[in-house]
């Protein structure tokens, strides 16, 4: 049952950016007198809690988002937002390009330090009971949530940073300067405390917010999800026995940051708690998303060809607002859209419009991700011994049987053909077709046609491929109150189905159980089970390759970077893997975008550089002004 039209009313009075304590202390006074007239009343509370909430990442913003910190998109050089120039090398301790840490700005928009958030937590569970005309049930249910956003912003931390202080309560202020200047705490102790104070804000919330104005607020599906992703964290080898990058990273008394000793135990517990995760989800009502409304009038006669139908579920499972699927997810509270929104650079321009306010075409997906998605037989590209992997980039002619997903008796490159259907539910290519603007669009992408690179224009796709994967196939992009918003997801059922099945193989190999959660998802993508796919020996090249711990990881890995393509996983997941010197080091591919005639725009070129430097890269840096204040932080290696 899908749920349209609705909003995160908790963030309806939150305000976004967050860029110093003035501004933090404006909200959350300090003083006696100022917090009892905060605490007062429920109504005024309620700013406290929405302020706590305000410092949740906004993930659909091109400017402030890790969506674009990876090899995942390209943009032009002149629409290059942080993200991109941090995956370029430009990041410095100076001035850090997308500190959570100390937050920052980005083209209007922007991120609140997230010890702000954490403060302005601390300060609501700490003055909650002051509260006259609220029960204790709502103020513990307050405190569970303030509780759990405290936890989940600690974890954002040590995502980006590794070991970081713990901030339990807030330090009064008479505190000493010494009392102020917390250390770092070993990545162990600080999953061990996200963890735990999750585990203790949980009895104390509602087992499923389904209310209209309440959506996005914390409950306990969503703190066991987000519960399950910071074991999972815990378990990868960056942080667990990474002796590689940090058995020289220690404390001022010479203990390690980073355990030394791999222990696969985390495995087995990152394993139950995705499982536990994914039993409550379902049991209030999650479901895997599937696309059951009347199709668009163009789509009439297709829909009763698999293939479409497939696409359809593959495209609104992250742009069909609250649908079954979304366990948590995180909107501005905005009804028409706006132009830092992700959707505006990724949509495409009609040439037939008269306006192109809301649509950009600048965010394009590379040649790497058209590359990662499975063949029709749901195999690698290169391990399908029907697809002619070698010869991939060669311009070919479109069959009839094709006619679904690109335009027959046209040419297009074989790398865009006999694909699965994600791939033609995510990326729009030269003589494919797209569903937007509430229509289908035959794609032309070459330079000068109707939608290629228009002369010398800053706003084309740099790699010749389009992003449908976060557009709303009926958004017009002629004016931002015809964009259909959504909230972006933080986290959905199929994420913990993956979470359960990278832990229980690492934990303990290949299993049903582990088949079975790829395959619910394998199953909705529209692919082969992964038994079948790998012992059919007419296509498999590495026939068994599922039956090796081995060779799962790797199949359980792809899977994630394709089911979770473009909704900002990929820097974290590479990162947590200890891959990214494969994969962040080599540069941005696309086709030759600035030709028009077929054999010159089918050429492989670099588009964009990015530059990664190990171990320096893994985690981020802490600003100099921070280490200046507090000489007890020590600062991540390499920086």
């Amino acid at each position: 049952m899908k749920i349209k039209n609705k909003h995160i009313a908790i963030l309806l009075g939150s305000i976004f950016i967050f860029t110093s304590c003035e501004d933090y202390l404006d909200i959350v006074p300090d003083g006696t007198q100022e917090l009892s007239l905060l605490f007062n009343r429920k109504e005024t509370a309620y700013n406290a809690l929405a302020n706590s909430y305000s410092y949740l990442p906004q993930s659909d913003g091109t400017y402030a988002s890790y969506v674009l910190a990876s090899d995942e998109v390209a943009v032009p050089i002149s629409k290059e937002p942080n993200s991109i120039k941090l995956m370029k090398g430009q990041q410095n301790i100076s001035s850090p390009l997308m500190g959570y840490w100390s937050g920052f700005s980005a083209n209007g928009r922007g991120q609140g330090s997230l010890w702000e958030g954490i403060r302005s937590c601390n300060t609501l569970i700490d003055n909650i009971d002051l509260v006259v005309d609220m029960t204790q049930e709502e103020k513990n249910q307050w405190k569970a949530e303030a509780s759990f956003l405290k936890a989940y912003y600690h974890f954002l931390l040590v995502s980006n940073y590794g070991p970081i202080p713990i901030v339990d309560v807030n330090l009064p202020i008479s505190a000493s300067d010494e009392e102020v200047r917390l250390d770092r705490k070993s990545v162990d102790e600080c999953f061990t405390y996200i963890v735990e104070t999750i585990d203790n804000a949980i009895n104390d919330l509602p087992e499923r917010v389904i209310g209209n104005n309440d959506l996005g607020r914390i409950d306990q599906v969503i703190a066991k999800s987000i519960k399950s992703k910071v074991l999972l964290f815990s378990a990868s080898p960056l942080f667990n026995g990474n002796t590689q990058f940090y058995a020289g990273f220690v404390n001022a008394d010479g203990q390690n940051y980073f355990n030394q000793s791999y222990d696969e135990s985390k495995w087995e517990f990152a394993a139950i708690a995705a499982k536990e995760a994914f039993e409550a989800a379902i049991a209030q009502g999650t479901s895997m998303y599937y696309f059951t409304d009347t199709p668009p009038s163009f789509d009439t006669n297709n829909f009763q060809y698999q293939l479409i139908r497939d696409q359809y579920n593959s495209r609104y499972v992250v742009t069909d607002p609250w649908n079954s699927e979304l366990i948590w997810g995180n909107s501005s509270p905005v009804s028409n859209g706006q132009y830092w929104q992700i959707q505006s650079p990724a949509m495409m321009k009609s040439p037939a419009s008269s306006s192109v306010e809301a649509a950009w075409q600048w965010l394009a997906p590379s040649v790497r991700m058209a590359e990662t998605y499975y063949t029709k037989n749901g195999l690698p590209i290169d391990e399908d011994l029907s697809f002619d992997f070698t010869n991939r980039f060669e311009p070919t002619t479109i069959a009839f049987n094709q006619r679904f997903y690109a335009q027959f008796a046209q040419r297009t490159a074989k790398l865009n053909l006999n694909r699965e259907p994600r791939f033609y539910a995510s990326i729009g290519f030269d003589r494919g077709v797209n569903r937007t603007w509430g229509s289908i669009w035959n794609l032309k992408m070459r330079k000068g046609e109707i939608h290629g690179r228009i002369a010398n224009t800053s706003d084309y796709l740099v790699t010749g491929y389009a992003l449908k994967k976060l557009v709303h196939q009926d958004s017009e992009g002629d004016a931002y109150n015809k964009s259909i918003t959504y909230p972006w997801p933080i986290i959905r059922l199929s994420e913990l189905y993956l979470n359960y099945a990278e832990a229980l193989n690492e934990f303990s190999g290949p299993s049903s159980e582990v088949y079975d959660a790829l395959n619910i998802i394998r199953d909705r993508a529209g692919i082969p089970s992964v038994q079948e796919a790998w012992t059919n020996t007419a296509y498999a090249a590495t026939p068994n390759k599922h039956t090796t711990k081995e060779g799962l990881r790797e199949i359980i890995r792809q899977e994630r970077m394709i089911e979770l393509a473009f909704e900002g996983h990929r820097y974290y997941d590479i990162r947590r893997w200890k891959l990214a010197e494969e994969y962040f080091s080599t540069p941005i591919k696309g086709w030759s975008v600035d030709e028009e005639l077929e054999n010159n725009y089918y050429q492989i070129m670099d588009v964009s550089l990015r530059s990664f430097s190990s171990p320096r890269d893994y985690l981020q840096p802490i600003s100099f002004d921070e280490i200046s204040r507090n000489p007890n932080l020590i600062q991540n290696p390499g920086w």
